[in-house]
C-alpha cells in the first residue's frame, strides 16, 4: 500500500451522515466499468446526472478539449475518470486543463479515479488538487469485471487469461464497490483533500482466478502467464499502435511486480462495510451467463 500524508488514518471511520444538497453532478466516460455505475449510484440518491461521452445528451471527449467546458458548465461536482490511464503522456497536462474549467464553470467538488503505486498517477492528481478544488482521490486495485467486461473477457471467454503478471497476487476490487465508493466522495461531507486506496478483501494470483472463475463456469479457464515484449506482441496482433501496446504493457508489468500486493481497508472506512470478494463475484457473473 502507498501511504499519503492526506489518507484518512486507518482506524477512522468517514462520517457519512452529512451530506451535501442535491445537486448536478458531471460523470465522465460515463459508458465504462466505473462511470455507469458511479451515474446509477447517483441517480439512485436523487441528484441529477450529466453522462458525459463522446456519442451521448452530453458530449465529453478527453481526446477533445473543447467538449469539456460545455459538460462542466452548471455541474456542482464532477466524477474524473481520465482515458486510457491517468499514468498515460498527457495526463498531467489533461488534469490541469480540466482542474481550471471546472473551477472556472463553478464545479466544486471532484472525485478523481487513480491507480494504486503508479508515480505518474500521482503527478497527474497533484496537477488536479493545484485547481482549487474539492479534491478526492480513488485508488483502486484491478478489477473483478476486468474478467468479464473488456478485452481480458474474451480471452476468458474462450479458456484462456493471457497476461504479463507472473505469479504476483492482486487484491482485485469490485466495480461495484469502487463505484460505490465513489458515489460516497460525492455526495458526502469529510473527503475533500482525502485519498482513499481501495482494493478486495484478499490477494489472487492471476492462476487463482482462472481456477475460481473454472469452478464458477463450470468450464476449463488456463492462466498462460507472459513476458512483457510478449504481451506487447499480443496487444499489437489485436490493433493497438506498437507504442500504445508497449506502453500498456510496461504498465502492467509495473503495476504487478510486487508492490502493490497488499489490501487495505480502505472500502469498510468509506462505507461501514467489506469489500466484496471474488468468488462472489465469479459465481454471479457466471450465473448471468448461464
Amino acid at each position: 500500500m502507498t501511504t499519503n500524508k492526506n489518507e484518512t488514518p486507518k482506524n477512522d471511520t468517514i462520517d457519512t451522515n452529512s451530506t451535501v444538497d442535491a445537486r448536478t453532478v458531471l460523470v465522465t466516460a460515463a459508458t465504462g466499468k466505473t462511470g455507469r455505475r458511479v451515474a446509477t449510484g447517483l441517480a439512485a440518491r436523487g441528484l441529477t446526472v450529466r453522462a458525459g461521452s463522446r456519442t451521448g445528451t452530453t458530449l465529453f471527449d478527453w481526446e477533445d478539449l473543447e467538449t469539456w467546458a460545455p459538460a462542466l458548465r452548471g455541474a456542482d461536482a464532477a466524477y474524473v475518470n481520465y482515458y486510457p490511464d491517468l499514468a498515460a503522456p498527457g495526463a498531467v497536462e489533461a488534469m490541469e486543463a480540466f482542474g481550471e474549467l471546472a473551477v472556472a464553470n463553478g464545479v466544486r467538488r471532484l472525485t478523481l479515479l487513480s491507480g494504486r503505486g503508479e508515480p505518474d498517477a500521482v503527478r497527474a492528481e497533484e496537477a488536479l488538487r493545484a485547481s482549487g478544488a474539492e479534491l478526492a482521490v480513488v485508488r483502486a486495485s484491478f478489477f473483478h469485471q476486468n474478467f468479464d467486461e473488456g478485452a481480458i473477457a474474451a480471452g476468458v471467454a474462450e479458456g484462456v487469461i493471457a497476461f504479463p503478471a507472473g505469479d504476483t497476487a492482486e487484491p482485485f476490487i469490485d466495480a461495484d464497490d469502487l463505484a460505490d465508493v465513489i458515489v460516497e466522495t460525492l455526495t458526502a461531507d469529510g473527503h475533500a483533500g482525502v485519498v482513499h486506496e481501495v482494493t478486495g478483501p484478499r490477494l489472487l494470483t492471476f492462476a487463482e482466478v482462472a481456477a475460481e472463475i473454472s469452478t464458477a463456469s463450470g468450464r476449463q479457464v488456463e492462466y498462460v502467464p507472459m513476458s512483457e515484449a510478449e504481451y506487447a506482441g499480443l496487444l499489437k496482433d489485436f490493433g493497438l499502435p506498437e507504442p500504445e501496446a508497449q506502453w500498456l504493457s510496461g504498465l502492467f508489468s509495473m503495476l504487478l511486480d510486487g508492490h502493490n500486493a497488499a489490501v487495505t481497508d480502505g472500502v469498510k472506512r468509506v462505507l461501514g462495510r467489506e469489500p466484496r470478494d471474488f468468488t462472489e463475484f465469479a459465481r454471479r457473473a457466471w450465473a448471468r451467463q448461464g
